[in-house]
């Protein structure tokens, strides 16, 4: 993530303006895909310091269908998901940048999450005079790092999504220093302390390209975790899943291989592989997975070679 200047500036009613301005653009470049477009972000907030950049939240009816190239023409640069599923985001202005867009598919939680947070930011001046008093702080401790500035800004933000009765699921990959802990803390207790193997924090597959480490909140608790790794161009192996002690029996891990399923099947990816402890052969061959050759290494010696074919 490249760093750029991080300037947050008192609240200009300009701002709703802008947005109207530039969501017709947006929705002609998208066409009859596009539903809606809602403002959010602290500049959708009236009397919110922020930074000054528009954000944008489409909502279409298929997220596949999204033309890149219109949004393009319109000087928006394509980010894919920057670590958020079912997301397609686009920035414009580069180093100087004025407006973000979010795009989802109608259905997705996030969008939800969004406009609670908006909603409660505009009805709850404590809150909202509290959020300032944030961002102006970070502004001066990171102006340079946007990545610590975001970072620090995620426990305030979980605090707001709790009071606004924020329950749903989000399924993201991991960021935080937060998520990273609750990562580890989760495949050590559930997954390498049961068959006596060490776990590696600094193992090489937390940080290679074509590895992926997958966050389950419900609500804004962590419960569930996931590791699946690119074997080649159509083959994808799920490398770990795993719930949290406390949450289990609740249906999360099933939530979880439901959105990893589709998040493969949306990078091009047809065919799932697993070795699976023998105690979890059941929970995969409920949900359609079947014995399917996997001639790969595994951290335990007692597995269970099982596949899918999206």
């Amino acid at each position: 993530m490249k760093n750029r200047y991080i300037e947050v500036v008192a609240y200009n009613p300009d701002w709703p303006l802008a947005f109207e301005a530039e969501a017709v653009k947006i929705k002609q470049a998208l066409g009859n895909n596009c539903i809606e477009i809602h403002h959010i972000g602290s500049t959708s907030v009236p009397g919110l310091a922020a930074k000054p950049i528009i954000d944008m939240m489409p909502v279409v009816r298929d997220l596949g269908a999204v033309n890149n190239l219109a949004m393009e023409a319109l000087g928006y640069e394509a980010k894919g998901g920057d670590g958020i599923p079912f997301r397609s985001y686009f920035t414009k202005g580069k180093d100087l940048r004025t407006h973000n867009v979010h795009i989802f598919e109608q259905g997705n939680l996030e969008i939800e999450r969004h406009l609670n947070f908006r909603d409660w930011m505009c009805n709850n001046p404590v809150d909202k005079e509290a959020y300032a008093e944030l961002k102006n702080h970070l502004a001066e401790k990171f102006p340079n790092d946007i990545k610590s500035y975001r970072i620090d800004k995620d426990e305030f933000i979980a605090n707001i999504d709790a009071k606004a009765g924020w329950n749903g699921f989000r399924f993201v990959m991991a960021f935080t220093p937060k998520e990273w802990e609750a990562y580890h803390h989760i495949r050590r207790e559930q997954i390498f302390a049961p068959i006596n193997v060490v776990y590696d924090e600094n193992h090489p597959s937390l940080t290679a390209e074509n590895n992926f480490h997958f966050i389950l909140y419900k609500g804004t608790k962590i419960v569930s975790v996931a590791h699946v790794e690119f074997l080649n161009k159509y083959e994808s192996a799920i490398r770990s899943l795993a719930t949290d002690e406390p949450h289990k029996r609740n249906g999360y891990g099933t939530y979880m291989m439901k959105m990893i399923e589709k998040w493969i099947k949306s990078q091009g990816h047809n065919i799932i592989k697993i070795h699976a402890n023998p105690n979890a052969e059941d929970f995969y061959r409920k949900l359609g997975y079947d014995d399917m050759e996997f001639d790969d290494v595994s951290i335990s010696k007692e597995i269970i070679d099982l596949g899918k074919i999206l």
